[in-house]
């Protein structure tokens, strides 16, 4: 038996990925603008390379995942390019949006 979402839950999962694109890549393109020194000190800042190979692990974990057992009818590279444009904050609840059937959307 499939499980099928609840009334609203996809909408739910639209605001979800909206407010993961707009916070905290609002965060990213205000330091790019105003904050950003180089490559230099990301690389010595031990807590933003942890946080990045965090999330790099994450990324390969979850698309190596996707492409061996597909959610849906989207392709796993898909989820790589939302997640590159938006954080794993976006592309996860986007991608599990775009494969929820259509009449469920």
């Amino acid at each position: 038996m499939t499980a099928h979402p609840e009334p609203g839950r996809p909408r739910a999962l639209l605001l979800v990925a909206l407010f993961g694109l707009i916070v905290p890549n609002g965060l990213l393109v205000y330091w790019l603008a105003a904050e950003f020194h180089g490559l230099g000190a990301i690389l010595h800042d031990t807590l933003a390379l942890a946080f990045i190979l965090d999330a790099l692990l994450a990324l390969v974990i979850l698309s190596i995942y996707f492409a061996r057992r597909p959610i849906g009818r989207v392709h796993w590279g898909w989820f790589i390019v939302c997640s590159l444009v938006g954080g794993l904050g976006f592309s996860l609840p986007f991608y599990y949006w775009l494969n929820l059937p259509r009449t469920l959307r």
